[in-house]
C-alpha cells in the first residue's frame, strides 16, 4: 500500500494529510539535528525565496533521516509557512512579548501568509530521484486590534510557535475580517497544491 513520510511536528499538517485521505508515517527530526537553524532568514532575502528555500532544506535534512535510519523507501512531505507584511518576514515569536508585537503590527493590516510545499523521494540506491514543489499564497485582513484584545491573545500561549504569532484555526478567527485564497494553507499544509504534487507521485487523490 503507498504511502508517504511526513517530516513536521504539527498536528494541524496531520490533521489536514488526513483530511486527503492519503497513509503517512511521521518521520521527525533527531535530538541532534537543528531544525530551527534550517529556518534562520538571509540578509535581504524575500519572503517567496526564504519559503521555497526553508522548504528544500526541510526536505534534503528529512530525506537524509530517512536513508540514515535505513527506512522503507517512500515519498517525503516537507511544508513550511512564513507571514509576510510587506517585504518584511514575520516569524515564530521569541517570547509573549515578540508576539505582542507581532500582533501589534498586523493589527488593521493585511498580510501575506505564503506556505510552500515539496514532496522528494530516493531511489532504492540511496540518491535524489524526484523532487516537486508548490507554493501558496493567500491574503489575510485583521481587524484593529486593541491593547487589552492582544493582550488576551496572548496569555492564551496560542501564537507562540505559530508565524505571525497566532492561528487562523483557532481564536484569532475572531479577529480576521477577511481571508483571501486558501484557508488550509494558512493554517500550514495547502490542499489544493498537495494535492497536485501527490499526483505526481502516482497517488490517487
Amino acid at each position: 500500500m503507498q504511502f508517504i513520510y511526513l517530516a513536521s511536528q504539527s498536528p494541524r499538517r496531520r490533521q489536514l494529510l488526513e483530511q486527503l485521505g492519503v497513509r503517512y508515517e511521521l518521520l521527525l527530526a533527531d535530538d541532534t539535528e537543528d531544525a530551527e537553524a534550517l529556518e534562520v532568514v538571509l540578509p535581504h532575502e524575500a519572503p517567496r525565496a526564504y519559503v521555497q528555500r526553508v522548504t528544500l532544506l526541510k526536505l534534503a535534512a528529512a530525506l537524509a533521516r530517512m536513508k540514515r535510519r535505513g527506512l522503507p523507501v517512500a515519498p517525503v512531505l516537507c511544508s513550511d509557512t512564513t507571514v509576510a507584511l510587506g517585504k518584511t518576514i514575520l516569524g515564530k515569536p521569541d517570547d509573549p512579548k515578540h508576539a505582542a508585537h507581532i500582533l501589534g503590527t498586523l493589527s488593521g493590516q493585511t498580510h501575506r501568509v505564503l506556505t510552500s510545499v515539496a514532496l522528494g523521494s530516493l531511489s532504492q540506491a540511496g540518491k535524489p530521484l524526484k523532487t516537486e514543489q508548490a507554493l501558496s499564497v493567500s491574503r489575510v485582513r485583521f481587524a484593529p486590534l486593541s491593547r487589552q484584545q492582544i493582550q488576551t491573545y496572548v496569555a492564551s500561549g496560542e501564537p507562540m510557535g505559530k508565524a505571525g504569532a497566532y492561528a487562523v484555526q483557532g481564536r484569532a478567527a475572531a479577529y480576521i475580517e477577511h481571508i483571501s485564497g486558501s484557508y488550509s494553507g494558512i493554517m500550514g499544509l495547502p490542499m489544493f497544491e498537495t494535492a497536485q504534487l501527490l499526483r505526481a507521485f502516482g497517488f490517487k487523490v
